[in-house]
């Protein structure tokens, strides 16, 4: 299972590093060659996701990146292919991250056993209220795979208690109020935001959203257990193509 890797991950590094795609951006050859780059860099987890035309928990970086796949062609079809090939070809965990229409749309039950026929671990689904996702935790359950639930700086104490009881593999505590790409304040009022969070559940904690230096992953060191670099990721890639992804990633460790 996801949790029963990441401990052991974590007794070899003190905090894991996650990445984020979007797949089919600038291409699908440019998206396979970025995760070549990634697990040769030697990030533990990437989340994979499917373009949807209103991501609204993504900055402008992940919202054009989504817009320029599907107008390139990105399909749902494609994107399974291409999970289905890494998850085969590299030895770390996959997921999806999209948003539930994706899932609604194609069925939610049978869209997680493709999932799970793919060998991907688990998903991400920002716009699913636990309460409202019985028909999707339930699928989940049944394929063996981790539904991962979202934490944000002001959810209260028993609402984050209540969302580590629906949540498995681990936790994703958004840095803060917003959406991603933007700039992050690393300070005392996080610390104290990951100190409810880590109170609130068992599970490992990823923190993702304005991670962009070896600075702000240092600062989660024995806050959290995992770093999530998305954003950035793009930024790079666009500015320096794939020759500059890798420098990056191993910067930040």
């Amino acid at each position: 299972m996801l949790e029963a890797y990441l401990r052991q991950k974590r007794e070899q590094q003190e905090i894991l590093l996650m990445t984020h795609i979007v797949l089919g951006y600038p291409d699908f050859e440019t998206s396979l060659r970025l995760v070549e780059i990634m697990v040769e860099s030697g990030v533990e987890l990437m989340e994979l996701q499917i373009p949807f035309s209103e991501p609204i928990a993504d900055g402008p970086v992940i919202l054009r990146a989504n817009q320029l796949a599907l107008s390139g062609g990105s399909t749902v079809a494609r994107c399974f292919e291409l999970a289905s090939e890494v998850a085969r070809r590299f030895p770390i965990p996959f997921l999806f991250m999209s948003y539930y229409n994706v899932l609604f749309k194609h069925g939610t039950p049978g869209f997680v056993r493709r999932m799970a026929e793919a060998n991907l671990k688990g998903a991400i689904v920002p716009d699913l209220p636990p309460e409202e996702g019985q028909e999707y935790l339930t699928a989940m359950a049944e394929s063996s795979l981790d539904p991962i639930f979202i934490y944000s700086p002001n959810t209260k104490p028993e609402r984050l208690a209540s969302i580590a009881s629906y949540a498995r593999g681990f936790v994703y505590c958004v840095a803060r109020k917003g959406v991603t790409g933007t700039h992050t304040a690393f300070s005392d009022d996080l610390t104290q935001y990951l100190a409810r969070a880590r109170a609130a559940t068992h599970l490992p904690l990823a923190v993702g959203f304005g991670v962009q230096e070896r600075a702000d992953v240092d600062f989660l060191r024995g806050k959290a257990d995992i770093a999530v670099v998305g954003s950035e990721t793009l930024r790079i890639l666009d500015q320096r193509g794939l020759a500059g992804v890798k420098p990056f990633l191993q910067s930040l460790r």
